[in-house]
């Protein structure tokens, strides 16, 4: 926490701000990016959302207050730029929450960027049934092992809540893959 400090003082003060903030981008750009990516799914968009959450990294540094962790100050912002972007996907292409599921996973398939095989995509559409909460603490908990209390602090929820949402999106995904 100290380092996190001293990392946020540099990233506030006018003479050290720039070298900072080159820093934290080297620092967190490629787990930012797949934590976007497994939201929205696609490369395109992911960077998008992605380049949004640095613009309001930058521009709020002065009003994060260090009561979470840098990093998870951060991905609540890339969390919820993801969200804003599919909200906003949605409502361009005049489809409801549903029809985006299928949307994301479908566009999934067409994805130059996408590598996975036919069973990590039948994964993500076993992910994208899970309501958004259940979602988000699948794809974090998974996909990049993020402990509980961080989660906490990302999604602003109780671990007990969180660990429940867990073990619910786990049974359901293990019920959508074994189902024929």
């Amino acid at each position: 926490m100290d380092n996190d400090q001293h990392f946020i003082e540099r990233l506030k003060h006018p003479a050290t701000k720039e070298l900072a903030y080159k820093e934290l981008l080297t620092l967190y750009k490629e787990r930012l990016y797949w934590h976007i990516r497994h939201i929205v799914k696609s490369h395109n968009d992911a960077d998008d959302a992605l380049q949004n959450t640095f613009i309001k990294v930058y521009k709020n540094l002065d009003n994060f207050k260090g009561e979470s962790k840098l990093f998870s100050w951060m991905y609540r912002i890339a969390t919820n730029e993801s969200l804003t972007l599919i909200k906003k996907n949605a409502k361009r292409l005049h489809i409801n929450t549903e029809e985006t599921q299928d949307y994301l996973v479908n566009n999934l398939k067409a994805d130059v960027y996408f590598e996975g095989d036919d069973i990590q995509l039948k994964l993500q559409q076993a992910i994208m049934i899970l309501p958004e909460k259940q979602q988000l603490v699948f794809n974090m908990r998974y996909f990049q092992d993020i402990k509980y209390k961080d989660l906490s602090d990302i999604l602003e929820t109780s671990e007990g809540a969180l660990k429940a949402s867990y073990h619910i999106a786990v049974k359901k995904i293990e019920a959508f893959l074994t189902q024929d």
